[in-house]
């Protein structure tokens, strides 16, 4: 017998049962997830009791080099908690009858195989009973969708999930209504032309510099005044936090990984080799001062008059009608401004996103944007809904609307447009 209590034939088994699941609905067109599953089946059938280490899975599976840091690169983990909730979505629907359970236990990165226990129904005998005559009413036969109308006036979600595996299996195609709710159209058309090449982008969010402490209290840096002195480089607001979760749902939802790194570590190689997502404005995320960014706005510290020393977005090619300034509202925030900006990356052939407001949620509101799918809609009408394959260069300003520090609308007030990039 091998290991798990299958026999050795049970291994032919078991590699089917993965390419099974390989091709199902749940993994179907995630080749990332698809190797990543290959692998780890691959370890555990042919080499069961050996650990598994994090840098064999960055090296084997996602072509990492021997430099590979799990402390700032969450490729693995990120992919490893994908696949285990693939593996839980299959198994709880479509994959309930399936002869083996395919676990990723939590903590590891083993997989499980579980044969599934034959169930032996009981034979029930049915003692005779005298039946009252039935009083037969005819009515015309009812359709699978008079039931979800009924069962649409349950509520809960249980009545929900119910109505759609019932369409489902009514082998009529999908409502409607639901269609609508899961519509994800604009979101895989902007985001499909940034999200092709083979290495998934890195998203940088900002951690300004700092002197000081918490207890004692914390403030900027500022080089002409603080030399010397003890500088704190790993704070960052609540905006950007939030704005790395919006991130990581939308590029599940689209089949792809986040990878993370705080500003302070980018380097000019990792802008140069890759595509970037900027989360956070130059005020705060300091790597943008020094790579090709936004070319017609600019994030500024006011520096003279009752608002000095508060951030500014500045209009530096106003057309016509347009001002010249953006200014948040004074304390408590209320409103704020933003830019979404696709713009070329330190190597051409590179792109570089930039999601930064004047504040902190300013740029949630910004992040957020580009991750709903109205919104995006709203961005390629404005940018006259350019053919598939191009990607179009563009620098737009939102006006971000707050309510107890949360971004609770967010509209475009300028659209600025650039040379199209094939």
């Amino acid at each position: 017998m091998a290991a798990g209590g299958v026999s050795v034939s049970g291994l032919d088994v078991r590699a089917a049962e993965v390419e099974r699941l390989v091709d199902s609905p749940a993994l179907r067109g995630s080749e990332s997830l698809c190797r990543l599953l290959r692998y780890l089946a691959n370890r555990a059938i042919h080499d069961p009791g050996t650990a598994i280490r994090e840098h064999e899975i960055a090296a084997e599976v996602f072509g990492r080099s021997a430099a590979f840091d799990p402390r700032i690169d969450s490729t693995v983990r990120v992919n490893i908690a994908r696949l285990r909730a693939k593996l839980i979505d299959h198994y709880s629907a479509p994959g309930a009858e399936d002869r083996f359970t395919i676990e990723l236990p939590k903590g590891s990165y083993t997989l499980a195989f579980h044969p599934r226990p034959v169930e032996v129904e009981p034979e029930i005998t049915v003692p005779a009973v005298m039946e009252p005559p039935v009083v037969r009413i005819e009515q015309p036969p009812r359709t699978n969708r008079v039931l979800v109308i009924a069962l649409a006036c349950m509520t809960g979600i249980a009545a929900i999930l119910a109505a759609t595996l019932l369409l489902e299996r009514s082998g009529r195609g999908e409502s409607r209504a639901v269609a609508d709710a899961g519509d994800t159209r604009a979101l895989r058309r902007f985001w499909g032309t940034l999200l092709h090449g083979p290495n998934d982008p890195w998203v940088v969010f900002s951690n300004a510099t700092f002197v000081g402490r918490p207890a004692t209290g914390m403030r900027y840096l500022v080089p002409s005044r603080d030399s010397g002195r003890e500088v704190v480089d790993f704070y960052t607001g609540i905006g950007e936090v939030l704005g790395i979760h919006a991130l990581d749902r939308t590029f599940t939802l689209l089949n792809r990984s986040v990878r993370v790194k705080r500003g302070g570590l980018l380097s000019l190689d990792d802008v140069e080799n890759n595509d970037v997502v900027f989360v956070g404005s130059s005020l705060e995320n300091l790597p943008l001062r020094d790579v090709p960014g936004l070319q017609d706005f600019q994030f500024q510290l006011v520096d003279e008059g009752p608002r000095s020393g508060e951030g500014a977005l500045i209009n530096l090619a106003p057309r016509q009608g347009e001002p010249k300034m953006f200014l948040p509202s004074p304390l408590p925030l209320s409103e704020d401004y933003a830019v979404v900006g696709l713009v070329p990356g330190l190597n051409p052939s590179r792109w570089a996103l930039i999601l930064a407001g004047t504040s902190t949620i300013g740029t949630q509101g910004a992040v957020e944007y580009v991750c709903r799918e109205d919104t995006v809609r709203e961005l390629l009408n404005r940018a006259g809904n350019p053919k598939a394959g191009s990607r179009l260069l563009f620098e737009a300003v939102l006006d971000v609307h707050i309510k107890g520090g949360v971004p609770v609308r967010s509209e475009i007030v300028l659209f600025h447009t650039h040379r199209p990039l094939n």
